[in-house]
């Protein structure tokens, strides 16, 4: 790709010899009452030993998922149902009171060894929830969802998953939206030594069932005897064998030619996204070597209307700046990048115009259309922790957005709010870095994180992934027609802090190339993938 200059590739990226850029959706995994047939449900409860501010404590941590009761050598297996359950001490809510949070937003990542015979690759499950209240006293217990990568097996044989490490992820909030210092906590944990099955969380057969029929013309292998277990042995597995001839096997060298492979690890979303939703244009004019072009979309709460907002698709033009190694006291190694963005809605900077309907103080149903438009410069700041064989990333994105109310009707009937109904200042978040970033603008923060020999996980620059935040809505300004004055009645319904924002942002096509990359771009060079959006 002539030119195009990446934070970071990803392994599959380099494989096609172009560079993975930013911004790919993850589906949603919405976890199922009772599993399908040949599906098997796992729960598994694991100690974990966490760093606290005050000191090492344990949690207590549950994870549940689907997998399927069996698979063949190449089929892609998907994890879904995928949850994370953390219960932290007292003592972790006393820490997290003590810097004046009252909230916090988590994030999970669990690290899992994914091994067949004595081969073994790394994932990453992530998840992400809305904000949780600290209680006053007493355990905290924090539930994600989120995405888990497809694992493909090289051959015949068991295919286990073990989870290792896990990171705790705390956005911290506080009663009147000031942040906290720090404004967000890491908790690293390990897995303690004495959890049982030492963290095994799964066992997933490859290969055909044993007592399956030969193909005509070949001899019937020898059932083995069932493990203590009940499960029969798996014919390639370390505990049983498979003749010549028998089903699945080419030959005895050809049979076992992949054992030696590690598992693959994929990418989130691969082979789930059907035909190219429609979306509106998103064509760069006068592209450069660094352009991209994506498209967004997700949901915003309104916390004092109690429900979400439908974030439309929209199509964000980036700018990429160039990448640069930093070098802190530490010794750690980060490559930042900065870039950046606007919204692109038939040539102005703004969203699509969009319409939620919500229950105006709690009984009236009242559907407005918005949009909201870009005050100022929207920038991309990526920090990637360069620590062989894993790379941690950290993104934010911020965007000074003004919401413009269009339209109004309050139980079927018109509102008329005028042409210029819109909150007085840019939606505002607490920001890290005041000093760097001053005024008002949402903040939105990725986190992923790159394991050498797989696909990216969560959120990074080059593979893209969902971005959390919160906001508060400033007052209302201009609303109101004929000499009526609707911006208290706007204010008093909508505005206010504690609204949790979850962004979806999907690959993004690279524009300035000579070829457009398969699977990213559309041959006119719009962005292939269109996210949908999560809650």
């Amino acid at each position: 790709m002539t030119g195009h200059r990446p934070a970071l590739r990803t392994p599959r990226g380099r494989a096609r010899g172009a560079a993975i850029a930013a911004f790919v959706a993850l589906a949603p995994l919405i976890p199922s009452a009772a599993a399908a047939v040949g599906s098997q449900e796992i729960t598994a409860k694991l100690p974990y030993d966490c760093a606290l501010p005050s000191g090492t404590q344990r949690a207590a941590v549950r994870v549940t998922a689907t997998f399927p009761d069996r698979a063949k050598a190449g089929e892609a297996i998907r994890p879904t149902g995928v949850t994370t359950t953390v219960e932290l001490p007292a003592a972790a809510v006393a820490d997290l009171t003590a810097l004046k949070a009252t909230t916090v937003v988590p994030e999970t990542r669990l690290a899992l060894d994914v091994a067949q015979h004595e081969a073994k690759a790394q994932a990453l499950w992530r998840g992400t929830a809305r904000p949780v209240p600290l209680p006053a006293e007493g355990t905290l217990t924090l539930t994600t969802t989120g995405d888990a990568p497809a694992v493909t097996a090289a051959a015949d044989g068991d295919l286990t998953l073990t989870a290792t490490d896990l990171a705790v992820d705390l956005a911290l909030g506080t009663a009147d939206g000031a942040p906290t210092a720090p404004p967000s906590l890491t908790l690293a944990c390990t897995l303690a030594k004495d959890a049982d099955g030492h963290g095994l969380l799964a066992t997933v057969p490859i290969g055909p069932a044993t007592g399956t029929p030969a193909p005509s013309g070949s001899p019937s292998p020898s059932a083995p005897a069932a493990p203590a277990s009940g499960r029969p042995t798996d014919p390639a597995s370390p505990s049983g064998s498979t003749a010549p001839g028998a089903p699945g096997a080419t030959g005895g060298k050809d049979k076992n030619k992949d054992k030696d492979k590690a598992p693959k690890v994929g990418d989130a979303r691969a082979g789930l996204a059907a035909d190219r939703p429609p979306a509106p244009p998103c064509v760069k004019e006068n592209p450069t070597d660094k352009s991209l072009n994506a498209y967004i979309t997700g949901y915003s709460n309104v916390r004092k209307l109690a429900g979400a907002s439908l974030i439309p698709v929209s199509c964000v033009q980036i700018e990429q700046g160039d990448p640069e190694i930093s070098f802190p006291p530490d010794g750690s190694i980060h490559l930042l990048q900065k870039s950046d963005a606007y919204l692109d809605y038939q040539g102005r900077k703004q969203t699509p115009p969009f319409t939620s309907t919500f229950l105006t103080f709690g009984f009236t149903p009242t559907t407005a259309t918005m949009i909201l438009e870009q005050a100022g410069p929207m920038t991309v700041a990526s920090d990637v922790l360069l620590v062989f064989p894993d790379n941690i990333a950290e993104t934010y994105v911020r965007a000074p957005l003004v919401l413009r109310v269009l339209d109004v009707e309050v139980n079927g009937t018109r509102l008329d709010v005028g042409p210029s109904c819109r909150t007085e200042t840019p939606l505002s978040s607490p920001e890290p870095d005041p000093a760097t970033y001053p005024g008002p603008h949402l903040v939105m923060l990725g986190k992923g994180q790159l394991i050498n020999g797989t696909d990216a996980t969560g959120y990074v620059l080059t593979s893209g992934g969902p971005l959390t935040g919160e906001v508060t809505i400033p007052a209302f300004t201009g609303c109101g027609a004929g000499g009526e004055n609707l911006d208290r009645l706007l204010t008093a319904s909508i505005s206010g802090s504690g609204n949790y924002v979850k962004q979806i942002q999907g690959q993004t096509c690279a524009v300035g190339v000579e070829v457009p990359t398969e699977g990213q771009c559309t041959e006119d060079r719009q962005p292939y993938v269109v996210p949908a959006p999560e809650r």
